[in-house]
């Protein structure tokens, strides 16, 4: 009876539950170790903005059915590549990614669904996801690898003359080649070059006369764009890509241009204040040119030509008869603004527009800030002094009354 007692109390039921608990709980966390690369996401890739490719790896152990569907995308949930069917659907990518992805050949036997991204670009960078699916729908894995594209930038001073964006290759270019350098994400082109020469008529009409690329570029491999007169509106990523006479890209890298903002300080008294911007003249006769200042979530008229007539209907009435700009300007490019007798209320943003035919092509900003004057000692006096020497009588009529 004694041992029966002492066997009863030496393994209790709630001891029994607790037991196979933590039995399960080991048991699960073994195989969570033993699988978390399958269902985890740790890969991070990182390359330069210019290399011919990069790989985003992706491996499994696990046996995979023939009819399973891969899916990569990127951050923006665009479709970089489908693989179904044992095959490539084309058809299913983003434009954007026709012709620069791969994945390796029967891959569901070796289980390696790594992605090969030709030419990745700072458009790629953030999270892709690989995604298998049964054929049902049902997800059987899933990682993410986090692209790092790493981008030249260059940085200049908003009243330098010109800027170059460097692009260079050791690889040898066919004669037939095509060169574009367009906005990222390539939208508007800033300069083509094709058969031996330049493409103007081909440029968005904001870079007509801005942009410049060297001779004999082919032999050099020196794909280098000069821009012009860059502003605090230039401040974008820019992409250099190459093509064949098939459209298949040889070439592609990004970079990220810089335009520090122009800044003018002056102290109040003074006669006036250059607000300034230069650029590539020959602009069209019938752009309009606006300055502006922001004033909390507007914008005030400051001075503004019409047909290379200015506009003082146009203007806040606290600038009338206050501001100037040159002749010609639109002929030579100078569209800074001379304001006359500026104030601390003058302090600032300002910016300039070229409009024409409601197309924007010219904008730069300025901030404008004016000190307040602060007068010397001695002159202090000396006014104090001139003041009651000169004028006695509030004085006399004080100690009168």
């Amino acid at each position: 009876m004694l041992f029966f007692m002492f066997s009863t109390e030496r393994f209790p039921s709630w001891a029994k539950v607790l037991l196979v608990l933590l039995v399960l709980l080991i048991v699960t966390g073994g195989l969570l170790v033993h699988f978390r690369h399958y269902f985890m996401s740790g890969y991070q890739v990182e390359v330069d903005s210019g290399v011919e490719s990069v790989q985003l790896p992706c491996k499994t152990t696990v046996c995979l059915p023939v009819d399973t569907k891969v899916q990569w995308k990127n951050s923006k949930d665009w479709m970089m590549h489908v693989y179904q069917n044992g095959s490539d659907q084309p058809g299913e990518q983003d434009e954007f990614y026709r012709c620069r992805t791969e994945m390796k050949r029967k891959l569901l036997k070796t289980g390696d669904l790594s992605l090969t991204l030709k030419y990745p670009t700072d458009e790629e960078r953030g999270a892709c996801s690989c995604t298998v699916y049964s054929r049902e729908g049902n997800i059987l894995m899933k990682k993410v690898v986090m692209l790092q594209v790493k981008v030249t930038q260059v940085e200049v001073d908003s009243e330098m003359e010109s800027v170059q964006l460097p692009c260079k290759t050791t690889v040898h270019l066919p004669e037939d080649v095509r060169v574009e350098w367009r906005l990222s994400p390539y939208t508007f082109k800033v300069h083509v070059y094709e058969n031996g020469s330049d493409q103007p008529e081909e440029q968005h009409n904001r870079y007509t006369g801005r942009t410049e690329m060297k001779r004999n570029l082919l032999k050099t491999g020196d794909l280098s764009l000069t821009l012009k007169y860059p502003t605090d509106w230039d401040k974008k990523t820019y992409t250099c890509t190459v093509y064949s006479r098939e459209g298949n890209i040889l070439m592609k890298k990004d970079v990220k241009l810089q335009v520090k903002d122009c800044q003018v300080e002056v102290e109040e008294g003074v006669e006036s204040v250059q607000l300034p911007f230069r650029t590539i003249g020959d602009l069209p006769e019938d752009a309009t040119v606006e300055w502006e200042k922001k004033e909390g979530t507007r914008w005030v008229m400051v001075h503004k030509i019409v047909n290379g007539s200015d506009q003082p209907d146009s203007q806040r009435k606290s600038y009338r008869g206050r501001t100037e700009i040159k002749k010609d300007l639109l002929k030579t490019g100078d569209l800074s603004l001379t304001l006359k007798h500026p104030t601390v209320r003058d302090t600032g943003t300002y910016r300039c527009d070229v409009i024409c035919d409601v197309t924007m092509l010219r904008r730069k900003t300025v901030l404008l800030k004016v000190k307040e004057r602060i007068q010397d000692k001695d002159e202090t006096v000396d006014i104090r002094n001139r003041s009651s020497s000169t004028d006695p009588t509030p004085l006399m009529a004080d100690q009168s009354v």
